[in-house]
């Protein structure tokens, strides 16, 4: 068995091919281990393979299947300097951690989202409180936490007593800054694109009520829709069909990603009117593309962005007032500089040798 250096414990998402290429391009990839846990069946995406990629997606499920989980992963993880666990999605995960604290302090969390949130998201049941209290006290004793909102950071403090070093990191290239080449818009339809999913995080019908008003105004409003809860996602479509007509565009199918980048860079308005830190990789391209953004104030993506200069609005304060052309250039500037590749790899070797 190969020993290595770091083991990276995957929740498989289409964030995750494009890190893994990073990584094999810019750092020694004989180093590094990829166990693909979970994640690939639910979302259809196909685990890729190479010397270093475990796939062990969903065979350990279940109580009696612990033990096999731990053959599975253990001989590494004992091995390894450091652990990156790629979001903590699995009650599975949770319960192997759980189960061997001692791993814990080179363990390294990198906050997705979802992960940190559901504890405010959960219904109180006896099967989530048992959950939430071995996951609180896993990530108490986790060594470090890896995101680039500080506030997440706080969060997990105050919600987990996370105790881990603050890990300042993009973590996958979808949050970096591209130079597209985009065409000109050739109407004078005001595109405003509402939420990324089908989520009830998205709160799209208090977006399509701050919207209403606009309805017989020369507007668009696209809906991405294409993964998510089905039964949610009729409810989005026949209220959006119901206020704004022919006018309310739901995409349901995905998209190919050029195909995607074309609509982002025809829309001028994107609302993300989530309660929680999510789509920022849909966020930081349509600012490099100079969009107006409308987010919530009181989730920690607004004040990361504010921090560093970026012009974002409340989505309490909304309308269709075009964004200044001083203010585009300059939310471009500052996202081009800030997501940068340079900063990006700085960050990694910083997560990879501390």
């Amino acid at each position: 068995m190969n020993k290595y250096r770091i083991v990276h414990i995957i929740n498989n998402d289409k964030f995750i091919k494009p890190f893994i290429d990073f990584v094999v391009i810019n750092f020694d990839s004989s180093e590094h281990l990829f166990i693909f846990m979970y994640g690939s069946n639910e979302k259809n995406i196909p685990i890729p393979e190479a010397s270093n990629i475990i796939n062990i997606n969903n065979i350990y499920t279940g109580k009696k299947n612990i033990l096999k989980l731990s053959r599975h992963i253990t001989p590494y993880i004992e091995h390894a300097d450091k652990v990156i666990l790629h979001g903590i999605f699995s009650f599975d995960l949770i319960n192997y951690l759980f189960l061997n604290k001692k791993y814990l302090q080179k363990c390294y969390w990198v906050i997705w989202g979802g992960d940190l949130y559901s504890h405010v998201i959960f219904k109180k049941t006896l099967r989530t409180t048992f959950y939430r209290y071995r996951k609180k006290a896993v990530i108490k004793n986790i060594g470090g936490l890896v995101t680039y909102i500080k506030g997440d950071y706080e969060l997990a403090q105050d919600w987990y007593g996370a105790n881990g070093k603050y890990h300042e990191c993009f973590m996958y290239p979808s949050n970096l800054y591209k130079e597209y080449k985009i065409n000109k818009k050739q109407n004078k339809t005001t595109n405003i694109l509402v939420g990324n999913s089908a989520t009830l995080t998205n709160n799209h019908f208090d977006a399509f009520s701050k919207l209403e008003k606009y309805k017989d105004q020369d507007v668009k409003v696209i809906v991405p829709l294409s993964y998510g809860n089905e039964v949610y996602t009729k409810k989005v479509i026949n209220k959006g069909r119901k206020i704004f007509g022919d006018k309310f565009v739901p995409l349901i199918e995905f998209m190919q990603f050029d195909q995607y980048l074309d609509l982002l860079s025809d829309i001028d308005i994107a609302i993300f009117n989530h309660n929680r830190q999510q789509a920022m990789g849909n966020i930081i391209t349509l600012l490099g593309l100079g969009k107006k953004v409308y987010m919530r104030s009181d989730i920690t993506p607004w004040e990361m962005l504010k921090d560093i200069g970026i012009d974002v609005f409340d989505i309490a304060d909304f309308s269709i007032i075009p964004l200044e052309n001083d203010v585009k250039k300059q939310n471009k500037n500052i996202i081009k500089e800030f997501f940068s590749e340079e900063n990006y790899l700085k960050q990694l070797n910083t997560l990879f040798e501390s």
